[in-house]
């Protein structure tokens, strides 16, 4: 896995110039025959690659040479049958194989086939699948997901795969001497039933791998390697969901959902730099959702809309883009003023959410709600003085006011807590001791983690932090994961099998016998950017990078390793990037080697 992603890595850096300017792609040429006349004709910004398959994971019925499969080859068809797999159905007799590409990828599946015998178009059933057991699957027919309940349901493993946002399951006629280009989602195993009495030869099965073509200017490397492995896997989800938008997942979720985007931008400002995918789909949302709407429908992802704002500002500050939202921002705030009482009482919306897991502890979401909410209004607050509108700053000083005298308990929900501590509601080491590193990582989740591990920060909690994110984000990756999932909960994994393998007699199927909510069994998504927190955690915290002043112009450089030997890394800025090593010494001390760009003053600590 780790050698994929760096050469993925490695190519971006190839075709990138260095510097973080917005992404711009190269301009289109199009044949002469168009004239001048673009209208209607929009850009793929997105590239594409054809990736082989690595194993043969699993053949059934005739299927002869498969391994031929795994050699990279022309994509190109010709008239001839030698050097080819050959898969041939005959009566109850179905050739079926399943092929294993190694890790998630985004994109669809190239075949190549030459003859056929008898000389007919085959008819060929297509599985993509993010674990070995959702290409074994059957698409839920019976009821619709939402019926499908939890696991308590008996029959949630064979009800809950699904075609959802993006169609993994198809049948459909191929041709001979000839290729095709099929499926949009996102996958790492494709399962391949010759319907028809006949035999193909299958010159190629190469899934096509269509991403954004950028260079990773962050890096992080550790004396642990599995923080390593975390580190990389939480950037390349992320990666994986920067298609012409950023989105949650790639096979389900495909969507702007700007409240599960934080953790996303974190990593993409860490990892990625000044990426024009933040710009664009800021704009769109807002476009979609305008005031006085809730972003995606929901008041709390309005919210995130102003931390994520602020954030990013503080990184590349583009005060030209701020200006482009002002009006959204300044009547975001309005907005929320009309929705807080003078006592603090709120009524912003009958509904709140933080994260799924956090769902049946109303009292607590209701108190993580709340401390959202100031969060927010503190950044909102910070995003109305850089517009110069300081009546406005202060209406979002005057709300918080109002909200802080009515503080709530977190009822020991971790998410809560969390959010008080970042908010300032309740203190670091209260929120860590009493809530969060109860039990350690159980009752973590993938996307509130990144704020239990922010909590932790600010406690000072930063080796109990390492180990919970080995623990948790690290438990995925023993189970064969190479992107980080939707949700995950340690309790799941006591007697599971691997997603790269079919699930043992008499072990659970992590993948088809779990999960709630809008994610049971086969339809949770095993890449969810919203799970990447680790990886912009550890930039912030090990190589210990803060920034002073907007723009990152002054940055101070605090190093937190742990039980760590040695860290080593590189921060982008808007004027290159950081270079940075800490190493501990023989006496425990530990000293740091810091190369910064022009225009970047190093405060150390």
């Amino acid at each position: 896995m780790n050698k994929f992603l760096s050469l993925i890595a490695l190519l971006c850096l190839l075709v990138a110039c260095k510097g973080q300017a917005p992404n711009t792609e190269k301009s289109l040429m199009l044949p002469p025959v168009f004239g001048t006349d673009t209208a209607g004709i929009r850009q793929d910004n997105m590239t594409r690659a054809y990736i082989t398959p690595r194993r043969v994971l699993w053949t059934q019925g005739q299927v002869d040479d498969a391994n031929l499969l795994l050699q990279p080859n022309t994509g190109q068809s010709d008239i001839f049958g030698q050097g080819m797999c050959r898969m041939k159905t005959s009566g109850d007799e179905q050739a079926s194989i399943i092929l294993d590409f190694g890790r998630e990828l985004h994109g669809g599946l190239k075949l190549v086939i030459s003859a056929c015998q008898p000389t007919k178009t085959p008819t060929l059933r297509i599985r993509f699948g993010e674990s070995v057991s959702e290409t074994c699957s059957e698409l839920n027919t019976a009821k619709s997901v939402a019926e499908t309940g939890s696991r308590a349901d008996a029959n949630l493993k064979a009800n809950t795969a699904t075609n959802d946002h993006a169609v993994r399951d198809m049948v459909l006629t191929v041709p001979f001497y000839g290729q095709i280009e099929i499926g949009s989602t996102g996958f790492r195993f494709v399962r391949i039933d010759l319907l028809d009495d006949m035999l193909i030869n299958l010159k190629e099965a190469t899934a096509i791998f269509r991403f954004r073509n950028i260079p990773y200017l962050g890096s992080f490397n550790c004396s642990d390697q599995r923080l390593n492995d975390i580190w990389m896997t939480g950037a390349y989800t992320v990666h994986l969901n920067m298609q012409e938008y950023i989105w949650d997942g790639v096979k389900r979720d495909r969507l702007i959902w700007l409240g599960d985007m934080h953790p996303e931008t974190s990593t993409i400002s860490t990892v990625f730099g000044n990426e024009e995918s933040f710009y664009a789909s800021l704009d769109l949302a807002c476009q979609q959702w305008p005031l006085p709407s809730w972003l995606n429908g929901m008041s709390a992802y309005s919210m995130w809309y102003l931390i994520i704002q602020y954030d990013w500002y503080r990184h590349f500050a583009d005060l030209e883009f701020l200006q482009k939202h002002k009006d959204y921002i300044t009547g975001l705030i309005d907005l929320i003023d009309t929705k807080v009482d003078a006592d603090g009482t709120e009524h912003l919306a009958a509904s709140r959410f933080l994260d799924w897991p956090s769902s049946p502890n109303k009292e607590g979401v209701e108190s993580g709600y709340r401390a959202l909410l100031s969060w927010a209004l503190q950044d909102g607050a910070q995003l109305c003085t850089l517009l110069g509108d300081e009546a406005r700053a202060q209406k979002c000083r005057d709300i918080d006011a109002r909200l802080r005298q009515k503080v709530l308990p977190p009822n020991n929900l971790k998410q809560a807590a969390a959010l008080m501590a970042i908010a300032g509601l309740m203190k670091p080491e209260v929120a860590a001791n009493e809530f969060i590193l109860v039990d350690g990582a159980k009752n973590f989740s993938t996307f509130y983690g990144y704020y239990m591990l922010e909590a932790l920060a600010m406690a000072g909690e930063y080796e109990k932090a390492m180990s919970i994110i080995k623990e948790y984000w690290g438990g995925m990756l023993d189970l064969g994961a190479t992107s980080f999932w939707e949700d995950f909960n340690l309790e799941w994994t006591k007697n599971a099998g691997r997603i790269d393998e079919f699930v043992p007699e008499g072990k659970d199927d992590i993948h088809g016998d779990f999960g709630a909510y809008c994610y049971p069994g086969f339809r949770h998504s095993f890449c969810h950017g919203w799970a990447s927190g680790p990886t912009a955690w550890l930039m912030e915290h090990v190589l210990g990078v803060e920034i002073l002043e907007p723009g990152c112009k002054v940055v101070r450089i605090t190093p937190h390793l742990g039980e760590l030997e040695w860290a080593e890394g590189t921060y982008p800025t808007p004027f290159g990037q950081i270079e940075i090593r800490h190493e501990r010494q023989a006496d425990g001390r530990v000293t740091s080697r810091i190369k910064a760009p022009k225009g970047v003053k190093v405060v150390k600590n």
